[in-house]
């Protein structure tokens, strides 16, 4: 009988499981949001939070309690500086697993677990945007011109075109010429 057995032993051996939670409690230190099957995740819920608990505690001998699970010092500092001083108000509960059901491939059941900060509104963040809103562009006042005016503008923007397009030569540079004289009569007619 398993009486007092409360590590769960998810078919593996004990340093593949104690390796395997570490870097799930440490990605989802870094990432606040894991999906794992359920019974991965109740166990990393259970590694997490007392991490954050030591990190709460923030001495030394905690600090070196927690290093000995997750072995990336920058985390570790971002865990006891950025992490837990949010959790100071809380006596436990840090962290939250949602059932989201089963897995297409095998049938196993998949959870999300993620730690309970305050996230900002997507409203507030600056950069996104909602589905089938459009970007607000600066308006841009626009004079009134005559339609002589815009016929004009277009022919000079057909020549910078001709010009930009061929490769300077004497004999282009006549003809550029004859053209640009041509474009530049026609436009007077027929704004005329």
């Amino acid at each position: 009988m398993r009486h007092a057995k409360r590590v769960k032993k998810l078919g593996r051996t004990r340093s593949h499981r104690k390796a395997m939670l570490a870097n799930m409690a440490a990605s989802l230190l870094t990432y606040q949001v894991i999906k794992t099957t359920e019974t991965k995740a109740k166990e990393v819920r259970k590694l997490a939070e007392k991490l954050i608990t030591l990190a709460k505690r923030g001495d030394l001998h905690a600090h070196r309690q927690v290093y000995d699970v997750i072995k990336d010092r920058k985390l570790v500092k971002k865990l006891f500086d950025e992490i837990a001083p949010k959790f100071t108000d809380r006596e436990g509960g840090y962290t939250r697993v949602s059932k989201l059901g089963p897995r297409k491939g095998d049938g196993a059941p998949v959870s999300v677990v993620e730690l309970m900060l305050e996230r900002p509104d997507k409203e507030e963040k600056k950069g996104k945007k909602r589905k089938g809103e459009k970007k607000a562009k600066p308006a841009e006042v626009k004079e009134a011109k005559p339609k002589k005016e815009k016929k004009k503008e277009k022919a000079k923007a057909k020549t910078t075109e001709v010009e930009e397009k061929e490769e300077p030569d004497e004999k282009t540079d006549e003809s550029k010429k004859e053209q640009g004289a041509e474009l530049k009569e026609a436009g007077r007619e027929g704004s005329g």
